[in-house]
């Protein structure tokens, strides 16, 4: 039975059960089953920075709950650190954590019967992966991000991860002292928190913000700050509210806030990531939301915002210059999104942004007004062609001339692909073609930040293009594009690319093109063997077998 089909346990469920004995163990008294039964998810996690600072988060939201007459009941989450795992075969367990995390809050809140649900989470797939969850569970819910990391500093500059990565390339190729690319090395994370530009984790949780499902302002505060507590334990509040009111995530995530969730992230130049995400919260949610309406919301949503990789600043900056409701301000007085879409809060979105000023504060330079974007259109395009009939995605914010046709130099894997680089095989014009690395092949469809930040590194960012059916890192920027569809292992042209064909990448006609004449692709075709799977067996094997297209969400249910 669906579970907006059905009353929760106040009624029918642990009010009348013989089981609850077992509640009596954990110091329940009688007067507790006639209060709200509140679920915690707590992403808590050592493995990361990202989801090492949650457990006071988690504190909080319980001590909030209680104080709003709930009964807190918490349990774990696992988290993949993408940033750690980046480069090495962990890499391909990243997005199946997003469905592993999605199935795991499902089982505790559907098993044990939950009125709602708090979900608490750092790394880039604990969004989504949450998300998706409350949205197939649809009990009233409340998304808590755990906050950004604060930036490095190395002689005066700002850093974030993707200076680490960058700077490989960068020593690699003599342009960087031993001392710079160990100092940067040792001072790019310094405390707890999410990477700290507009990667994927500060772009789901942005973008989480104009969905409705979290607290404005709360996405871009920094973890090891005591605002973000006091965060945690007002969204408690605002869930016990909502669990009273029977506000439901259904009621939210519609395809009108799906719509300001995907110009918010257009409009601050967010991950890649960010298509394949809500491509499957829209189907957790069965709301029609398809590849092609990234595009038309990208055509009329301009870049605002100066935020890494691409830009200069951090989240953190965004946050001293209004943050998220700031811009959400711009773009609703510019008609942009939807303020008629509910919040968490039962308050509009309009109702919410209401409180912000129309304009950021005066001399500040990280948000910009509509007429002086640094982009007239969003970054994130569909690129489409026989190169990828089903679509693929492409950052061209930063880049002077999203345009280049040249040879491919094709790889199988991501090292191979890394140790051309670094010995300076690639040169201006190469189009680096890294295939087999899609939800089915790869399997798990990898993000590749290493090379990419290699090629920034050495100086390439611009004259170097790079497509994979697998993924980017959200700290990528340069001529990347990604997701392409069909992917290799399910026979799409991707496939039958050979050493030195010549490719077309035009971001201006949404073009991704081989071209090879189709009498030689019609040959190609017909000798083509679909590979062995890499895994048989495990977490692997199961992503393979039941993953859809990129161009669907990678989604396994």
């Amino acid at each position: 039975m669906a579970a907006n089909d059905r009353s929760r346990h106040i009624t029918q469920g642990v009010a009348r059960s013989p089981n609850r004995s077992m509640y009596y163990a954990m110091g329940y008294e009688t007067a507790d089953f006639d209060k709200p039964m509140v679920g915690i998810a707590n992403g808590h996690s050592t493995i990361t920075p990202c989801n090492a600072g949650l457990q006071k988060l988690a504190d909080a939201a319980i001590a909030a709950v209680r104080a709003a007459g709930a009964n807190p009941q918490v349990f774990g989450t696992p988290t993949i650190s993408d940033g750690m795992a980046m480069g090495t075969e962990g890499m391909k367990y990243s997005l199946v954590s997003r469905e592993v995390i999605s199935d795991c809050i499902e089982t505790c809140v559907q098993g044990q019967w939950l009125d709602g649900i708090l979900v608490i989470g750092g790394c880039d797939k604990n969004m989504p992966g949450g998300m998706m969850a409350l949205a197939r569970c649809n009990v009233p819910g409340i998304y808590v991000y755990g906050g950004t990391i604060k930036p490095g500093r190395w002689k005066g500059q700002d850093l974030s991860i993707v200076s680490a990565f960058e700077a490989v390339g960068a020593y690699g190729s003599g342009g960087m002292s031993k001392e710079d690319f160990d100092g940067i090395e040792r001072h790019a994370c310094p405390t707890t928190g999410s990477c700290g530009g507009m990667y994927t984790a500060n772009t789901m949780s942005s973008s989480f913000e104009a969905l409705g499902m979290s607290l404005l302002g709360s996405s871009t505060m920094a973890n090891p700050d005591e605002e973000k507590v006091e965060s945690a334990a007002m969204s408690a509040g605002v869930l016990v509210s909502a669990v009273r009111r029977n506000i439901r995530p259904r009621d939210i995530i519609t395809r009108r806030s799906i719509e300001n969730a995907v110009a918010l992230m257009m409009a601050t130049g967010g991950s890649t990531n960010g298509v394949l995400h809500y491509l499957a919260i829209a189907h957790a949610a069965e709301v029609e939301w398809s590849i092609d309406d990234f595009e038309r919301v990208r055509r009329r949503v301009p870049v605002i915002c100066d935020l890494r990789p691409s830009g200069q600043y951090m989240a953190t900056d965004l946050h001293q210059v209004g943050g998220i409701p700031q811009v959400m301000r711009i773009l609703l007085d510019a008609g942009m999104i939807d303020g008629d879409c509910l919040t968490i809060t039962g308050r509009t979105l309009g109702e919410e942004l209401s409180e912000i000023a129309p304009a950021p504060p005066a001399g500040q330079t990280v948000i910009r007004g509509i007429d002086q974007a640094l982009y007239a259109e969003g970054h994130l395009a569909i690129l489409k062609g026989n190169l990828a009939p089903g679509g693929a995605v492409a950052k061209i914010s930063g880049l002077k001339n999203p345009v280049i046709t040249g040879p491919a130099r094709v790889f199988e894997d991501e090292a191979s692909a890394m140790d051309a680089i670094l010995a300076d095989r690639i040169n201006p014009g190469d189009i680096l073609v890294l295939r087999y690395l899609g939800p089915k092949g790869g399997p798990g469809m990898p993000e590749m930040l290493a090379p990419t930040s290699a090629i920034i590194g050495k100086g390439l960012g611009e004259s170097v293009g790079f497509i994979t059916d697998g993924r980017f890192s959200g700290g990528t920027w340069g001529m990347v594009v990604g997701h392409v569809t069909p992917e290799a292992y399910e026979g799409g042209l991707i496939a039958m690319v050979k050493e030195g064909d010549p490719i077309t990448i035009d971001a201006h006609r949404q073009l991704l093109q081989l071209d090879v004449d189709e009498v030689e692709l019609a040959k190609r075709r017909a000798a083509w063997v679909q590979p062995a799977p890499r895994y048989t067996r495990g977490v692997l094997a199961k992503f393979a077998q039941l993953a859809r297209p990129a161009s669907e969400g990678a989604v396994t249910g």
